[in-house]
């Protein structure tokens, strides 16, 4: 699941506009003329109708606002009627041009609208493709995805993940692209690319990291910018074997996937360090597998460093492994969205980073089948 998406978030944001908003420059509008015609002359409260054409430029259509200006003309001209001293010429000639400026506005406004529309949607396709939506089930095992983009109008970044149900087993790939902007994007889109065909290629764990190595590389070379050195990724793949029972990891710098077993919690730190990828040439080329009980009922919790650098408004950490503890038997999908409500209120509505998160449970089964 991919939050913060752009055609939702347009949606909601047109649906309060229009749903709340849309009246404002008409009340505005009403709230001034029965002022005016209620108040004292001296206090000239007709001068303030120039504003409601204003205001509608924020948010209306061009004949809207015309519409709007022209009835603020109206009313100006009938309060000459009952007071003939208010200097309608000025403020007729004020609310005309105020208009006419608003109306250019709202066709300026509507015009960056459209091309940002535009560009979210494709936005919206590159995501799609960078992060394709997960199945549900593979092999018996329910998995589920969550990414948040930290900005509000970000909709894709340097973190990735992708599973895949490959002769070996179903193999999973979390990672962290190091660096901002488009050039951490492709850098994650050369890793994903390349996993996509190496799960399937490669027996060993080993061979899929070495592959991915070599990809990150060409990809950093191809495109050689200022943030080079920095331009690496971290990144955790994951192998369950089709006959179950165990979990073998190969973690290149990257936190501790976390694994729920009878209420309680495991943190599979690696027992040797493994370089993260496009720093093999730096600190060595050398990776380890891990493997681990992965038993009936197990669920395990693949995430990115945005969720444990999650802060608080006293700048403490988000704690993982105790919230995890407080969870209960909780299905993956209602794990995910659990954390995201909690991260989001944790951080008081300001992530910092971006964030991913993979959970997997392994089915239940009858005891005499459990591995």
């Amino acid at each position: 699941m991919i939050m913060s998406g752009w055609l939702r978030r347009r949606r909601a944001h047109l649906g309060g506009r229009w749903g709340i908003g849309r009246p404002a420059p008409v009340i505005l509008t009403v709230l001034i003329a029965a002022l005016a015609f209620a108040t004292p002359r001296e206090i000239a409260i007709s001068r303030l109708l120039p504003v409601a054409p204003a205001l509608a430029a924020a948010m209306w259509p061009v004949p809207a606002t015309v519409l709007l200006g022209a009835f603020c003309l109206l009313v100006m001209v009938g309060l000459s009627f009952v007071y003939t001293d208010l200097g309608t010429p000025y403020t007729g000639a004020a609310i005309v041009a105020v208009t006419l400026a608003a109306a250019y506005a709202s066709h300026v406004r509507i015009q960056r609208e459209e091309a940002l529309f535009h560009a979210r949607t494709v936005a919206d396709a590159a995501q799609t493709v960078l992060l394709r939506p997960l199945p549900r089930h593979i092999q018996g095992m329910e998995i589920e995805s969550l990414y948040l983009a930290a900005q509000e109008h970000a909709r894709i970044g340097g973190d990735f993940y992708e599973v895949a149900d490959t002769p070996y087993g179903v193999r999973l790939l979390i990672g962290d692209v190091r660096g901002k902007g488009l050039s951490a994007v492709g850098a994650a889109s050369a890793v994903i690319s390349c996993f996509r065909e190496a799960a399937y290629d490669e027996p060993d764990l080993r061979g899929i990291i070495h592959r991915l190595e070599t990809s990150i590389g060409r990809h950093s070379s191809g495109y050689p910018g200022q943030d080079l050195p920095e331009r690496f990724a971290t990144a955790v793949i994951a192998e369950i074997p089709h006959d179950g029972g165990r979990l073998r990891l190969l973690n290149c710098g990257h936190p501790p996937p976390i694994i729920v077993h009878a209420g309680r919690i495991r943190v599979l730190e690696p027992s040797a360090v493994s370089p993260p990828l496009n720093l093999a040439d730096l600190i060595g080329n050398d990776y380890f597998v891990d493997t681990h009980a992965f038993a009936s009922g197990d669920q395990l919790l693949l995430y990115t460093d945005g969720v444990t650098e999650t802060r608080d408004r006293t700048g403490a950490f988000f704690p993982l492994p105790e919230w995890l503890l407080r969870q209960g038997p909780a299905a993956p999908r209602e794990l995910l969205d659990r954390l995201h409500h909690e991260l989001v209120r944790y951080s008081g509505g300001r992530l910092e980073d971006d964030i991913a998160a993979l959970a997997v449970r392994r089915p239940h089964l009858p005891a005499g089948d459990a591995a």
